[in-house]
């Protein structure tokens, strides 16, 4: 799943005497042309290419470089493949050598002088640097403190004005801080003279509270969706919510990724044969989200766990509709929250004869007693995604945490530079 842009051109700029040298890509094989730099000084230049080239001339090291190539001819190829969550992306390089790392992005006088400023917020600082190492940008300076009485202070220590400006802040637990925390930093950007402001929401904190079941029940989902609106921000970018009719609940246009294809892509690299593999929908309600889940995992066969909710957090399993037995069972579902649902699902599946059970999840919530119940020994494996940053004391060994950190940093990319989203998912 992956594209390539840009010709053979090679750009040059001297920082302090070095020598950067900006790859681009082949349009055909989409492989990086050069990879490393060279170090220039008055007495000697030393190339550590990984093919020849010739190094510029030592005497134009005071002139004034060439002009650099365009953005679209310094875009990357795009994975959907991320790596785990403990694979660093600033300190060591990806491992697949057709993805190198974007270098750093320069319009004219260095990242000050980008229309593109990404921002992190204090829920998921890991994810907002790897999708800024994506880009080649630096994380934008911003200043977050609390106050004694628990009130938030935001401050953006650099000039937005006139410029695209991304704030990444997934509003998991704690949801209420983050998501205050969120609007404060959507005021601070309208209030600086950005451009625009898109409010980067990996995971979308009270997706679930998104109709009334009941009488006198509030939609939070509808409350919190015209919350952004009102504090100005003029885009939302979220991946997999709960409900795809949460949507229409923002006045403003929502670019909705899906986390799938990373999940998928960590599945085909496993030693499971196609034949032996059944797609589980944990809840009649993940049907459609299961459904499209098997078509692209080789059009695997479906089954359903017909469940019947005693109340919030609490389910209970009642059938089986499908055949498992002799089977690879792969449980889908958008969010692990207390994990009750999948717990007991696994439950009825081992029951029912399947080999293994895997978990796979976009959102690990992981609120108690959910590490107990994934950690039990029902589940071969549990794979998840780090839209919600996942603590030491919540891992576990059966636990792979996935990025999606090339897939919103494309995302970001495509809607600063008013490209296609949809034709990621392609």
């Amino acid at each position: 799943m992956g594209f390539a842009r840009g010709g053979n051109s090679v750009a040059w700029r001297p920082t302090n005497k070095e020598w950067e040298l900006i790859p681009s890509l082949s349009p055909l094989s989409g492989s990086p042309l050069l990879c490393h730099a060279m170090m220039a000084s008055a007495s000697m230049a030393t190339c550590f290419c990984c093919s020849s080239f010739s190094p510029p001339d030592l005497a134009a090291v005071h002139s004034p470089p060439s002009p650099p190539p365009s953005r679209r001819h310094r875009r990357r190829r795009w994975s959907c493949t991320g790596g785990t969550y403990d694979h660093n992306p600033l300190l060591h390089p990806p491992p697949d050598p057709r993805f190198p790392l974007r270098l750093p992005v320069q319009d004219g006088g260095g990242s000050s002088g980008s229309r593109l400023r990404i921002f992190s917020g204090t829920a998921n600082p890991t994810l907002a640097e790897e999708i800024a190492c994506y880009l080649g940008l630096e994380l934008g300076r911003i200043k977050i403190k609390r106050f004694a009485d628990g009130e938030l202070y935001v401050q953006l220590q650099e000039s937005v004005r006139g410029s695209d400006v991304f704030l990444v802040q997934p509003t998991c637990p704690p949801a209420n801080e983050n998501l205050m925390e969120l609007l404060i930093m959507v005021d601070a950007c309208r209030r600086a003279s950005a451009k625009t402001i898109t409010a980067v929401v990996p995971y979308f904190g009270y997706a679930r509270a998104d109709r009334k079941m009941q009488g006198r029940e509030s939609i939070a989902a509808k409350l919190v969706a015209n919350l952004i609106t009102e504090a100005g921000a003029h885009r939302v970018l979220a991946c997999d919510l709960h409900s795809g009719q949460s949507i229409g609940y923002f006045d403003i246009p929502v670019d909705h990724v899906h986390g799938q294809p990373v999940i998928l892509d960590y599945l085909a690299s496993k030693t499971i044969c196609p034949s032996d593999v059944v797609v589980v929908s944990p809840d009649v309600g993940g049907v459609a989200r299961a459904r499209a889940f098997a078509k692209k995992l080789s059009d695997a066969p479906l089954a359903i766990v017909d469940k019947r909710r005693l109340g919030h957090n609490q389910a209970e399993v009642m059938n089986l509709i499908g055949d498992v037995r002799g089977k690879v069972a792969v449980m889908v579902d958008d969010m692990i929250d207390t994990a009750g649902t999948m717990h007991k699902g696994a439950e009825l599946l081992h029951r029912e004869g399947a080999r293994a059970v895997y978990a796979c999840s976009t959102h690990a919530v992981l609120s108690p007693p959910a590490v107990e119940r994934l950690s039990g020994g029902l589940f071969q494996e549990v794979i998840i995604t780090n839209t919600v940053p996942v603590p030491p004391d919540q891992r576990f060994p059966q636990l792979t945490v996935l990025s999606v950190a090339n897939l919103l940093g494309e995302t970001i990319w495509r809607v600063h530079d008013d490209c296609s989203v949809s034709s990621i998912f392609q």
